[in-house]
């Protein structure tokens, strides 16, 4: 029996594997499965490559059940691959009255590869700037409770990160904005996010409460609006948040571009 290998690729190994054994009508246990090339996504959707893997069929014996002479089973034994192929999981027994994973389990893996496809979207980024740090993301409260959709938090740390902070946060926003694109496009759906370095957005974001609070204040007091200097629009979204609840104030964004600013009146 003549034994053709296979090569198929795709987006991904395991759509390549699947695709292939749908070709050949053949599980996996039939075939010897060789990964080519693993593939990869590329950066903001250029230079990306598909996944290249090879598939051979294994030689069947008699259907007699015989092996034939000079082999034994484990000759004809498909190779595992530990990062691709895994064992069929068995039933889970039921113990105590404790039932198998339910949809909530398949949510929680959804949640970690959103936070997975987020830190590593941010560390390739950072990678290209060459800039040495750890990433890490996670799930944060929503401090607009008006958006009804999880917010990540993605951190940077390392040694003398300023780089990525820029003027103003600059740069920090570009790769926030950047990271925003580009996982809202892998998921095919909106995400918010934010990336924060060395806990620069953090200590803006408090520093900013104080200064709406301050201004709130004299605004009472002298009963006159009070101009905050122009911000981007993620601090003027934490200047509107932070007196949104005001009992004597309320605020307003007035201007163009880069000149738009936050105005306090007093009700």
């Amino acid at each position: 029996m003549t034994i053709t290998p296979l090569e198929i690729t795709a987006p991904s190994v395991e759509e390549a594997i699947t695709a292939g054994l749908n070709q050949l009508n053949l599980s996996r246990a039939a075939v010897k499965i060789e990964i080519l090339d693993e593939g990869s996504k590329g950066l903001f959707g250029l230079g990306s490559r598909e996944a290249l893997i090879r598939l051979i069929p294994l030689e069947r014996t008699p259907s007699t059940g015989e092996h034939q002479p000079g082999h034994s089973a484990a000759d004809h034994a498909p190779v595992v691959l530990p990062e691709i192929l895994e064992p069929e999981e068995e039933e889970p027994a039921e113990e105590d009255g404790i039932e198998a994973p339910s949809a909530l389990q398949d949510e929680d893996e959804e949640d970690d590869s959103l936070l997975t496809i987020t830190r590593e979207t941010v560390a390739e980024l950072i990678q290209k700037m060459h800039v040495d740090a750890e990433v890490t993301a996670r799930y944060q409260e929503q401090e607009d409770e008006r958006r009804n959709r999880p917010s990540i938090l993605i951190e940077v740390n390392g040694d003398d990160l300023s780089i990525l902070i820029g003027r103003q946060a600059e740069t920090l926003n570009a790769l926030q904005y950047i990271t925003r694109l580009i996982v809202s496009k892998e998921i095919n759906k909106g995400v918010d996010l934010e990336v924060d370095v060395q806990g620069y957005r953090a200590r803006r974001a408090e520093q900013l409460r104080r200064i709406a609070n301050q201004m709130a204040d004299q605004a009472v007091r002298t009963g006159k609006r009070q101009y905050l200097e122009p911000m981007p629009p993620d601090d003027r979204r934490l200047i509107h948040i932070a007196l949104r609840n005001h009992p004597k104030v309320y605020t307003e964004s007035m201007g163009e571009g880069s000149r738009r600013k936050v105005t306090i009146l007093p009700k």
